[in-house]
């Protein structure tokens, strides 16, 4: 064994990704292999490396995907080669995480641990839900419980009737199958019928839920509601606080789960403005970009640029790649327009991670000195700002026939046009360039290809009915998903289908989809607009 071999045992927190601690973040960036549950954000298992191992180890109450055992040989097996190893577990690592287990499974083997601890769902999702665990006036103490020992079997390590006579607050964890015996259980050693209670779901989570009722009653109200795992169970006095302290009320999305198509990079603004309504998120990117079949006219340009009058970019993977190829072929900006505007050579072999990068590159004097830069629309407006170039002109219309109307009434025929474009998009633009008789720089910067790795959860998602809704932000993102359904689109007749604007929705309407709704206007707004529009309310 290397003597360099060290596994963290890290919380990743009760869900919230903005709960996860600053050392914690640090390693799951830094992992070469992470080991994960269930209940672990996929926000955060994105910020690992694109080259870290992911290990999916997943519990429910009813079913492992692997047993204690064999995660603890695991851990083992995976730092034997000197690697580093982030194990990922949802609250805290020594909170009913079984994270003790594995570290003596590590002492036993003589590989070097640490513990990042976490936030607990035992004290957030109440905090959450708006109830304080102790409270000078309520609770001077609260203990944490195990819900999912059984507590009618005769070898019970729970003491019923010391627990129904304790005093403070009671906190439940992973007890909602067991949620009757519990109230009976404390209701039979004498604790009072009334007591408050509170079932927290999804604490911290987009799609929070919170239910409160009387220990005779709450097991009823679960079913007749349907709460489910996972979920965090409150018992006591501070329970009535909820009225007065109630913060993080129902969304209109709360309870529906929306499904994106978009490409990994590209997702956070979406998946942003849907969480912030409450809506759970769940990514499925179905495209991934890639070197367009022929690099050389973007390389030839790049290396020697030539005076143009217009530079149009049709996207934003658009100016992010053709930035990056600028960067690669000089290795550092020119003469930036903010001292700032620099960034390192990129080293990765993927163009989508490129195009995801954060670089800040100005473009070149010598090619785009005094032309008129045009962006389809805001979003590609955003990704030149964010590169120095804050002068451009946008269309009424966010796409290509809302640019080619603006520079329809503009373009003198001796100009000369640079068009940055998707390898694979519509000629709407060149067209009209040629017909003036301008002259066209053509310059495909990209391609947009199928990605396959989700294919199996995606079907499975749709097969069980776990997705309220799909959006799709582009034609190709239609066409890309019936490919990993196998053309099979009845598997989406269950699903609310929303389209970013009429040539999506043409697509979709071509290949037999209905969408239940369209963008007013043509960007991320638009589209979280639609799905507002037609699914919000609160649940």
């Amino acid at each position: 064994m290397e003597q360099n071999a060290q596994v963290y045992l890290v919380g990743a927190g009760p869900g919230d990704p903005g709960l996860m601690t600053v050392r914690g973040r640090e390693l799951v960036e830094q992992a070469d292999v992470l080991v994960y549950d269930r209940l672990v954000s996929p926000r955060i298992i994105a910020w690992a490396r694109p080259d870290c191992e992911r290990v999916y180890v997943g519990k429910t109450p009813e079913r492992h995907t692997l047993p204690q055992h064999e995660i603890n040989a695991l851990l083992v097996e995976k730092a034997a080669p000197g690697r580093t190893v982030v194990r990922l577990k949802g609250g805290d690592p020594f909170v009913f995480g079984r994270g003790g287990e594995e570290a003596e499974e590590l002492r036993a083997h003589g590989i070097p641990f640490a513990v990042v601890p976490g936030v607990t769902s035992c004290i957030a999702a109440p905090a959450y839900a708006g109830i304080p665990v102790t409270h000078r006036s309520a609770a001077s103490s609260f203990t944490v419980v195990t819900g999912h020992e059984d507590p009618a079997k005769l070898s019970s390590s729970l003491d019923w009737e010391q627990l129904a006579h304790v005093g403070g607050t009671l906190v439940f964890l992973m007890g909602m199958k067991n949620l009757p015996i519990i109230a009976e259980s404390l209701m039979a050693y004498g604790m009072a019928d009334d007591t408050p209670v509170a079932v927290v779901e999804r604490g911290t989570w987009p799609g929070q839920r919170v239910l409160t009722g009387t220990l005779d009653t709450i097991a009823a109200d679960v079913l007749e509601r349907g709460f489910a795992n996972p979920s965090v169970i409150v018992v006591g006095s501070v329970v009535a606080l909820r009225d007065e302290l109630a913060w993080f009320n129902p969304r209109p999305l709360t309870g529906k789960t929306v499904g994106i198509t978009r490409a990994r990079h590209q997702v956070s603004e979406l998946r942003s403005e849907l969480e912030e309504l409450g809506a759970t998120v769940a990514e499925f990117p179905v495209s991934r970009l890639a070197e367009p079949s022929d690099p050389a006219p973007l390389a030839a340009f790049v290396a020697q640029p030539t005076p143009v009058n217009w530079v149009v970019f049709t996207s934003a993977n658009g100016v992010k790649t053709f930035f990056r190829a600028f960067e690669a072929a000089h290795g550092a900006s020119p003469a930036a327009a903010s001292p700032s505007a620099h960034s390192a050579p990129s080293t990765s072999a993927d163009p989508a991670a490129d195009a995801g990068a954060d670089a800040s590159l100005t473009l070149p004097d010598a090619a785009f000195a005094g032309a008129t830069v045009v962006a389809v629309g805001p979003a590609t407006a955003k990704a030149l700002a964010e590169r120095g170039v804050r002068s451009v002109l946008t269309p009424d219309t966010f796409r290509a026939e809302g640019v080619a109307d603006l520079l329809r009434g503009r373009l003198d025929p001796h100009e000369r046009v640079l068009l940055v474009r998707a390898e694979d998009a519509r000629t709407v633009v060149a067209d009209m360039v040629r017909e003036r008789g301008a002259e066209l720089v053509d310059v495909p910067a990209y391609r947009t290809v199928l990605r396959e790795d989700g294919k199996e959860a995606l079907q499975d998602a749709l097969r069980t009915g776990s997705l309220d809704a799909l959006t799709f932000a582009s034609s190709s993102a239609v066409r890309n998903t019936l490919a990993l359904l196998d053309g099979d689109a009845g598997l989406l007749a269950d699903v609310s289908l929303f389209s970013i604007g009429p040539l999506t929705t043409a697509t979709m309407e071509e290949l037999g989809l209905a969408p239940a709704g369209e963008a007013s206007s043509s960007t991320i707004s638009g589209l979280v607009g639609a799905v507002l529009g037609s699914l919000g309310g609160l649940s």
